[in-house]
C-alpha cells in the first residue's frame, strides 16, 4: 500500500489514522464528515472488541450525536436506571440520582464494546480500513508525514495516533516521554449471560478490592473486579477461580454471576496510566485517546474522552485555515481537560483501593454522609462538555 500519489491528489486533505479501536474509528468518521480522505491502519486481523461492557456518559453520547451515530448506538444500549456505591454486604454508601443526572446532563447508557466498535466501523468506507497493518515507524515527509507499516508505506497531510497506551506513534515522535506506569491494581472483566438483569447494579467497594455490575441491552451482564496486586501477577489455577476466591462472599448477585461465568470469558489486565504529556501534537501528528492520556478506569471516562478527542480534532481542522493552527488549538483544548480528568480518576481510584481498615472505614462513612447532590456536582466537569460543530471546511489546508 503506497498512499503517496493518493495523498498528492487530495489538495492537502489526506489523513492516516493509526489504530482501529473506538478512538481511531471515531476520528476517521469525524474527519470523513469534514471532507478528509482517510485510511485507518490496524495491526489486528479484524476491527473488533470483545468481552467487555462500556458506560457511555452524557459527554460521550453527545460526541456520538455529533458524529451522527448517537441514535444507532442508543438502539443497541441499555439506559442505566440505578447507580452508586455499596459496601461488601450490599449496604448503600452513596446513591446516584440517575433521573436527576439525566435531567442535568443527559442519559448514561451501557453498551457492549463490540457493538460500539461495529457502529463506528460501519460508518467508515471499507476501502479505508486496512487490517494486519502494523506500524513500524513514523517520520516527517516534506510538509506531511510518512508511516512505515507491514503493508507498505503511506504518506499523508495529517497523522492521527490512536494506537493505545503502548502507542508506536508516540514512541516514534515522543521518544523521551516516560513509559506508562502501573496504577497498583489489576482488573478482571467478563460478560455473563444471565438471561435477565440483576437486582443490584453499580459498584461495590471493599478493602483493596472493588467490583461493578452493569446490565446490557441483550440481557447479559458485564462484571468487573479490581484488586491491589503486584504487577504481572497471575493466578496459577485460572482467573475465574481467582475472582471467585476474592468476591464470592460479597453481596448478591455477585456470587450468582460468578457461578454462571465461564473461564473463557474472563479477561485480566493490569491497570496502567500515562504520565502527562507536554503536548499532544508534533508537527502534523496528533495523539488521541489512550495514546495521549491513558487513564485509570475509575471514572469510566476513557472511551468517552477518546470520542471527545475525535470530534474536537476534526472540528478544529474544519475551523482553521491550516493543519498546524488547528492542531495547536486541539492541543490547548484537549490536553488540559483530559489531564484534569485523569488526575481525578487516579485520586478516586487510590481512595477506592484503600485496604487499611481505619482508612476504608472513614472513606465509607464519608460516602454515607455526603448528599447525592454533591456527587452530581462533582461529575459536572466531565459530563457538561458539549461538542464543537462538525462542518466541512470550505478551504483547502
Amino acid at each position: 500500500m503506497d498512499a503517496r500519489a493518493h495523498a498528492n491528489g487530495t489538495n492537502g486533505r489526506n489523513a492516516i489514522v493509526v489504530g482501529g479501536g473506538i478512538g481511531g474509528l471515531a476520528a476517521a468518521v469525524a474527519l470523513i464528515r469534514c471532507g478528509w480522505q482517510v485510511e485507518v491502519l490496524e495491526r489486528a486481523p479484524a476491527f473488533e472488541e470483545v468481552g467487555a461492557g462500556l458506560s457511555l456518559w452524557p459527554n460521550g453520547v453527545r460526541a456520538l450525536d455529533a458524529l451522527g451515530l448517537g441514535e444507532n448506538v442508543r438502539r443497541r444500549a441499555m439506559t442505566e436506571t440505578e447507580g452508586g456505591i455499596r459496601n461488601v454486604s450490599g449496604r448503600w454508601l452513596a446513591r446516584t440520582d440517575v433521573r436527576e443526572l439525566g435531567r442535568r446532563y443527559g442519559p448514561v447508557v451501557a453498551v457492549h464494546r463490540a457493538d460500539l466498535t461495529e457502529v463506528l466501523r460501519q460508518a467508515v468506507p471499507t476501502a479505508a480500513l486496512h487490517m494486519n497493518a502494523e506500524v513500524t515507524g513514523v517520520e516527517a515527509a516534506g510538509p506531511g508525514v510518512e508511516v512505515r507499516h507491514t503493508a507498505g508505506v503511506s504518506q499523508a497531510d495529517l497523522l492521527v495516533g490512536a494506537d493505545g497506551i503502548r502507542s508506536v506513534v508516540r514512541r516514534s515522535l515522543w521518544p523521551d516521554h516516560r513509559a506508562p506506569r502501573y496504577a497498583g491494581y489489576t482488573a478482571w472483566r467478563l460478560i455473563v449471560d444471565t438471561g435477565g438483569h440483576p437486582s443490584a447494579v453499580g459498584e461495590t467497594w471493599g478493602r483493596g478490592q472493588r467490583a461493578g455490575i452493569v446490565p446490557l441491552a441483550d440481557g447479559s451482564t458485564y462484571f468487573f473486579g479490581a484488586a491491589s496486586a503486584p504487577e504481572g501477577q497471575r493466578s496459577p489455577d485460572g482467573e475465574l477461580a481467582e475472582i471467585r476466591r476474592r468476591f464470592n462472599d460479597w453481596h448478591a448477585p455477585i456470587p450468582e454471576l460468578l457461578a454462571a461465568a465461564s473461564e473463557d470469558t474472563v479477561m485480566r489486565h493490569d491497570i496502567y496510566e500515562l504520565p502527562p504529556l507536554r503536548t499532544f501534537v508534533h508537527g502534523r501528528t496528533a495523539l488521541l485517546g489512550d495514546a495521549a492520556h491513558a487513564m485509570t478506569p475509575t471514572l469510566g471516562q476513557g472511551a468517552n474522552q477518546a470520542l471527545e478527542d475525535a470530534v474536537t480534532l476534526a472540528a478544529m481542522l474544519a475551523a482553521h485555515p491550516d493543519v498546524e493552527s488547528a492542531l495547536a488549538v486541539y492541543d490547548r483544548q484537549r490536553r488540559a481537560r483530559t489531564q484534569m480528568i485523569a488526575r481525578r480518576s487516579r485520586l478516586i481510584g487510590m481512595v477506592a483501593q484503600w485496604s487499611w481498615q481505619p482508612a476504608a472505614g472513614l472513606r465509607d462513612r464519608a460516602l454515607r454522609l455526603s448528599p447525592s447532590s454533591s456527587l452530581l456536582r462533582a461529575l459536572a466537569p466531565a459530563l457538561s462538555w458539549h461538542p464543537p460543530a462538525l462542518e466541512p471546511a470550505n478551504r483547502p489546508s
